[in-house]
């Protein structure tokens, strides 16, 4: 299987079915005996408790996190059934692991408590803790329906630092989604990588939506269980319907993925997207939604050139990417698909020596978000 090696950084991954073979591999990939951190995606059809046995038999000396994914995607390209990662060579990298649990229960200083603790301690190794030598990593169960919970706590110490991740997936079974961490696969669990480096870096998204002239008011909606019930004072679901030009009967996940709705924050857009019509004539969304919130029906331009734009922009401030590490919304994968370009996307991942999975959600400072590809750059040269 290919592999992406520098000094700092290799990537690897594996198409073996058997979860131990798929760790084998992934491991003489990674350099074990030189790797300090190790994050692996992996597909859901791996058995999770061969999955665990082999990382810790191959990474006895290394911290690992990880996650279940819906589709992989690193130097052997996008996959189904696979398994991919990266690993941080010893002393390139300084780096502190918080995790958190019962994200049900979550208080909301829970996550700050533990970012704080993660800052201070690499402040306490002497480090520089601020947006030029630091960012933050967030893998979070995907049918938690805490994400926006979870990242709004982490990232209220973080000040100008910048926080991105994505949601664990289970290849769209909907059934149950795991992140790993101190050895288990846990559910209902978020761990977050806060990393320091002198390397040049840029956290970035990149979305190819644009505002429509169609604006809607949420008038009622229920935030805790992402369920909208109003729309401009009618049934969420007919409103939208008409907002669109279809009949309630119309709307399917096709149209739901092709008109997302974006809500304006701080100057910026971001995308919350459909999940299902309810029997109600409710709406359930991947996000939050808030009554009152001013949402505008999005319409989708150009996937691969924004994704290549995003990238050129990037590279033109940290010049040559070292590694990618990416979030990439499991609609945007399905859209690459239906629309045949999934080849084209996957040119540009690998030009820029991406790792990374499809997520059921993703992450970009204190937002939580849908079809969108969030990520970081880390560049081969040293900042001045």
């Amino acid at each position: 299987m290919p592999s992406s090696t520098t000094h700092a950084v290799r990537r690897g991954a594996s198409r073996a079915t058997e979860a131990r073979e798929a760790v084998a591999e992934l491991a003489a990939q990674l350099d074990p005996a030189q790797a300090e951190l190790v994050v692996f995606f992996a597909s859901p059809v791996y058995d999770r408790a061969e999955l665990a046995a082999a990382l810790a038999e191959h990474f006895s000396a290394t911290q690992v996190i990880g996650c279940t994914t819906a589709g992989e995607f690193g130097p052997a390209g996008y996959g189904e059934g696979t398994l991919s990662g990266f690993s941080f060579r010893r002393g390139e990298f300084s780096f502190e692991v918080g995790r958190l649990d019962a994200l049900q229960e979550l208080e909301i200083d829970a996550g700050t408590h533990a970012m704080q603790a993660a800052m201070d301690s690499l402040r306490g190794r002497g480090l520089q803790v601020d947006a030029q030598h630091c960012f933050g990593f967030l893998l979070v169960d995907g049918l938690s329906m805490r994400e926006e919970a979870v990242v709004s706590s982490l990232h209220r110490p973080l000040g100008e630092i910048h926080l991105f991740g994505g949601s664990a997936g289970d290849d769209l079974d909907f059934g149950s989604t795991f992140v790993y961490v101190d050895g288990e696969f846990r559910a209902d669990c978020a761990t977050c990588l806060l990393v320091h480096t002198e390397l040049p870096f840029e956290v970035f998204r990149t979305q190819h939506f644009v505002e429509t002239e169609a604006r809607m008011v949420i008038t009622e909606a229920d935030p805790l269980n992402r369920i909208v019930t109003e729309i401009n004072g009618e049934p969420a679901a007919r409103e939208y319907a008409a907002q669109v030009g279809l009949e309630i009967e119309e709307l399917t996940p096709q149209i739901f993925a092709a008109h997302p709705v974006l809500v304006r924050v701080g100057g910026e857009t971001f995308v919350r997207s459909i999940a299902k019509v309810n029997d109600d004539e409710s709406l359930s969304f991947f996000c939050a939604i808030e009554p009152g919130n001013v949402l505008t029906v999005a319409q989708g331009v150009d996937l691969v050139g924004s994704l290549q734009r995003a990238f050129d922009e990037v590279r033109g401030r940290i010049g040559e990417p070292q590694i990618t590490i990416g979030c990439d919304c499991i609609l945007r994968s399905l859209e690459s698909q239906r629309d045949e370009v999934r080849e084209q996307v996957a040119e540009v991942l690998e030009r820029n020596q991406t790792v990374g999975f499809a997520t059921y959600g993703e992450q970009f400072d204190a937002m939580h978000v849908n079809q969108t590809f969030t990520g970081v750059v880390i560049g081969a040269r040293r900042a001045a």
